[in-house]
């Protein structure tokens, strides 16, 4: 699939934008001809032009007149449908939400919009952001198509955000990841995407988690997704206010290779992730093999009983406050189109796993922080470099509940295998960058991870610059016309 229009990256169009070179109208103006120019793609929900190209005007007048600029000052962005903008629709892409007009802005896009981005509109998810396909059932809220291969998913549940950016609609955007929902497009859209540090959810807690529509507050998250390293990082340093992250020394660079990451990858996927090591090791990255005993018997014990527990509280707590609470979790399940969603929300509706809610996450994510914080320490490790889907996007099918299968593996799957890499680190509230690496010959996007330490979010990202520096391949596959 070939756009018809292709976006410059963020770097290169701020750069014209402080140069007179262009205006923020002719930015958004051009956004929005490729938002139609690509609706074949349903990655968009709710498109508000006026409010976009107004909010341009302004930043030019500002502009002309010689007033101080933010950095991010006329770059058009999107955000997932599951993210406030007071006066606009946060549906989730659910039918009981269809309705709900945001009463105020989320803190994360209220300092995007202070920095100067401007939102041009809302992007389309997997239901309620509970899945990992993108793939939707309903007729108002339809699957977002992959700009790579509309035959194949996107991955979810940022599904939108990705292939927007992928398709060169916008540069950059925001998505929200519980259990991968960030990365996992990303890798299989060919972009970069970024969950920064949760931590504790308190101070180590890197982005504010208000006005989003939520899951799980343990585990969710704010994050960026943009074609580079590059554009990431001038998000998250508006977001947080601090200085951009500058390239960090690969020679300086340490980082582990779990071997549980690494088993029963597509080989296509595989050749793709080695030959990326090969060339780091070429740059003076120090590769330490490492392993993580007892990951997976913990991840049994923690993911399960607080995704499907903590909804009963959050979710009416996100309504009250938006002045909603007259929404019942049982007025959202009735209305509910995708099955694994419905599978999902009658579990949650019975809390059939809340008996194990205290211990995961009083004793075993602690335990689970504690593996990690080993691991880290004990090899001196910047970040775990693994690939972030062990299988590239699939094609799209209709059976909610499918099954993959991977050569020399066998069938497994579908939902456990592309959270495979990118849920452990959530659980523990790790920061996780997904860089696209390059692409099987079929032409897929190939992402790789890299996850770090609670709160080394800027070296992640320092690191994934200089890794994004010596890529030919920068995940622009989606070629010009």
């Amino acid at each position: 699939m070939k756009p018809k229009h292709m976006a410059r990256s963020a770097t290169e169009l701020l750069k014209s934008l402080r140069k007179g070179e262009t205006t923020a109208e002719a930015a958004v103006k051009e956004a929005l001809e490729r938002v139609q120019a690509h609706a074949d793609l349903n990655a968009f929900i709710g498109v508000y032009a006026e409010e976009a190209l107004e909010r341009a005007r302004t930043i030019d007048q500002s502009r002309r007149q010689g007033e101080r600029q933010g950095p991010l000052a006329g770059l058009p962005i999107c955000i997932k449908d599951n993210i406030d903008v007071k006066g606009w629709f946060t549906t989730g892409a659910t039918p009981s939400l269809a309705g709900l007009m945001a009463h105020r802005t989320a803190s994360v896009v209220d300092r995007l919009q202070e920095a100067g981005a401007i939102v041009i509109g809302k992007t389309n998810l997997h239901e309620l952001a509970f899945g990992i396909t993108n793939t939707n059932f309903g007729e108002t809220y339809t699957s977002t198509r992959n700009p790579h291969d509309p035959l194949r998913i996107t991955g979810g549940s940022s599904g939108g955000t990705a292939a927007a950016v992928a398709a060169g609609i916008v540069s950059a955007g925001l998505g929200t990841d519980t259990s991968g929902s960030i990365r996992i497009p990303a890798s299989l859209c060919g972009i970069a995407g970024l969950r920064p540090s949760v931590g504790d959810g308190g101070e180590q807690r890197r982005y504010p988690s208000d006005g989003v529509l939520p899951i799980s507050h343990t585990n969710d998250t704010v994050g960026p997704m943009a074609a580079s390293v590059a554009d990431l990082a001038l998000l998250d340093a508006a977001i947080c206010g601090g200085e951009v992250a500058e390239p960090v020394p690969l020679s300086q660079v340490t980082l582990g290779l779990p071997k549980c990451f690494w088993d029963a990858l597509d080989p296509k996927v595989e050749t793709v992730c080695h030959d990326l090591c090969n060339r780091l090791k070429e740059q003076g990255v120090t590769f330490v093999e490492v392993d993580l005993p007892g990951l997976r018997c913990l991840l049994e014990k923690i993911s399960a009983p607080v995704v499907l527990h903590e909804p009963i509280a959050d979710i009416p707590a996100y309504l009250a406050q938006n002045g909603y609470g007259e929404i019942t979790l049982a007025n959202i399940a009735e209305k509910i189109v995708n099955p694994d969603v419905q599978a999902a929300f009658d579990l949650i509706l019975r809390d059939a796993l809340g008996e194990a809610y205290e211990a995961a996450v009083s004793i075993y994510r602690p335990q689970l922080c504690g593996l990690y914080e080993r691991v880290f320490n004990d090899a001196r490790l910047d970040a775990l470099l693994f690939p972030t889907t062990p299988v590239p996007a699939m094609e799209a099918i209709n059976d909610a509940f499918g099954m993959i299968d991977i050569p020399n593996v066998g069938t497994v799957k579908v939902f456990d295998t592309y959270i495979r890499n990118t849920d452990p680190g959530a659980n523990a509230g790790l920061p996780g960058l997904s860089i696209p690496i390059g692409a099987t010959e079929q032409g897929l996007p190939v992402g790789m991870e890299l996850d770090g330490p609670v709160g080394s979010d800027r070296r992640l990202l320092g690191i994934g610059l200089s890794v994004e520096a010596i890529l030919a391949w920068r995940g622009d596959v989606v070629p010009a016309a």
